[in-house]
């Protein structure tokens, strides 16, 4: 009992102790660390949760080259970005590259694949974005630590103070109706719509078989919008940090 007491009390010692010198670390190594997480920081905070849990959790644990570790990893870390802002080509070694997924409303599926990003993945971000249909998606972008950006298409970016002359329109949401080649009927039941409605416009597109769409869908306005499984080869915007 009077082991397990004197355990208890130094693992309560240790995080009174610890906590306040990882929050330093933390503070010291800049706001960017927690704002966002490229893979270089994200290892950062992996490697202090490992070398803290274990401190706090195992008394026969060394507390003093604990203390030391967070310090060195504060330290290094602040020096690779340091490097990062003088030497561009290490910055990139060391940071994923922002990935360009969809292009005026149409997915880039190659793109998305590399990145292991599936289509609803893709469309979570955009609603969080308060995008709910992609036709109204003139680029997006998966930046280095995750993150979508998107730029609306000019018709589509919101009216401000200064566009007095523009007359805003309602806001739009699409329904999937097809995605990855298979057709989801409780979409077009809800908008009163059939598969041979859906064929008909297909089929104006030169578009025969559904498996050749990796993702289609309908606005209110019975509009349909469509991204082909295989895109045509055209040229992409080049997107850098």
């Amino acid at each position: 009992m009077e082991e397990t007491l004197k355990d208890l009390l130094l693992v309560l010692g240790r995080i009174v102790t610890i906590l306040p010198l990882l929050l330093f670390t933390t503070i010291y190594m800049g706001k960017r660390t927690i704002g966002q997480l490229p893979i270089f920081d994200f290892l950062i905070v992996i490697i202090l949760g490992a070398v803290v849990g274990a401190d706090i959790a195992d008394p026969e644990i060394k507390h003093l080259p604990t203390a030391f570790t967070i310090v060195m990893i504060g330290l290094l870390q602040k020096i690779v970005t340091h490097w990062k802002i003088k030497n561009r080509k290490f910055g990139k070694f060391i940071t994923f590259e922002p990935t360009l997924v969809i292009k005026d409303g149409n997915f880039l599926v190659e793109n998305m694949k590399k990145i292991g990003y599936s289509i609803d993945n893709i469309l979570q971000m955009l609603r969080e974005k308060d995008v709910f249909d992609p036709a109204e998606v003139d680029l997006a972008v998966i930046e280095a630590d995750g993150a979508l950006s998107v730029l609306k298409k000019i018709s589509k970016q919101t009216v401000t103070k200064e566009d007095l002359t523009i007359q805003p329109t309602g806001n739009t949401i699409s329904f999937p109706v097809i995605i990855e080649g298979n057709v989801y009927k409780d979409s077009l039941n809800y908008l009163n719509l059939d598969e041979e409605w859906l064929r008909q416009q297909l089929s104006q597109h030169g578009i025969i078989d559904y498996h050749q769409i990796f993702y289609a869908s309908v606005n209110q306005n019975q509009a349909l919008h469509f991204s082909l499984a295989k895109e045509p080869q055209t040229p992409l915007p080049p997107i850098r940090h």
